[in-house]
């Protein structure tokens, strides 16, 4: 049985919002000076281009990317840094582009390693939050969608690296015999 896969929001819905959210950032940051978008990869890559090119005003990017979910849908709880930023986040004010905030345990790891380097200020935008899961006090700053506690891909989210290309948002309901090997 292949995973099952049902829209939740389709593009044009995530296109006017994604709007919304960058018109709120740019009356936000336009009179900062020194302002860095933190992509979180990979899930985050699309709705970072998408953010930035609503922007007006003069801001750097760079990646961050860590791990906590593994093959898994559900987050392992222990989050490792695999890429770091390359940009100094030191006197800037950081913005965090984030795919989705679930229990909130990878952003708040997130929040103290980067609040080490002495930013300005950190803010969170986040396009999906799940506040159901969160168990950290956690609350983004700038939220595209608040959806319910389902597992959801595309728009550079992701199920074992698949769906990353779908440009909706869908629920999905991964084959429970995936991975399991028939002799």
């Amino acid at each position: 049985m292949p995973d099952q896969l049902r829209l939740l929001l389709g593009e044009d819905v995530i296109a006017q919002r994604v709007a919304e959210l960058g018109q709120k950032i740019a009356r936000d940051y336009r009179s900062s000076s020194q302002v860095l978008f933190v992509g979180v990869l990979n899930g985050a890559f699309i709705f970072l281009a998408d953010i930035v090119r609503q922007l007006d005003f003069p801001h750097a990017i760079d990646f961050l990317r860590v791990a906590s979910y593994g093959a898994s849908t559900e987050t392992t709880g222990a989050v490792q840094i695999r890429k770091d930023l390359e940009i100094s986040a030191s006197d800037r004010h950081l913005v965090i582009i984030e795919d989705i905030v679930d229990t909130g345990l990878t952003l708040s790891f997130l929040l103290g390693h980067l609040a080490g380097s002495r930013p300005r200020s950190i803010e969170v935008c986040t396009l999906l939050d799940k506040p159901s899961r969160r168990q950290v006090d956690l609350v983004p700053k700038y939220v595209g969608f608040t959806i319910p506690n389902e597992f959801v891909v595309g728009y550079g989210m992701d199920y074992n690296e698949k769906y990353r290309h779908l440009a909706g948002i869908h629920v999905c309901v991964p084959d429970p015999t995936e991975g399991i090997r028939v002799p």
